[in-house]
């Protein structure tokens, strides 16, 4: 059972608006996104380093209001670290 899911709005290099949501199940995230409210959502197997960035972000608002851990960034960082290490993180 996941156990949140967490969205937001980003335009790529092309001009195109997406929709994008994460969701966490066990110690997996799993992406998703589509580029109108009826589309079908579409998994994404290998996120850009944009949306890895955006669910950071996203986790910490979560975590000033209780609803995840500090222990839940510091695995996500680790995660981004070992996906993309010439990241700043």
């Amino acid at each position: 059972m996941p156990k949140a899911e967490i969205s937001w709005r980003r335009t790529t290099d092309e001009g195109v608006k997406l929709q994008v949501y994460a969701q966490h199940i066990g110690r997996e995230w799993f992406f998703f996104r589509r580029e109108r409210r009826f589309d079908r959502w579409q998994a994404v197997p290998e996120p850009p380093l944009e949306d890895w960035l955006a669910l950071l972000e996203a986790l910490r608002r979560l975590i000033a209001r209780r609803r995840y851990q500090p222990d839940d960034e510091a695995r996500l960082r680790r995660r981004i670290r070992e996906r993309f290490p010439e990241a700043d993180v």
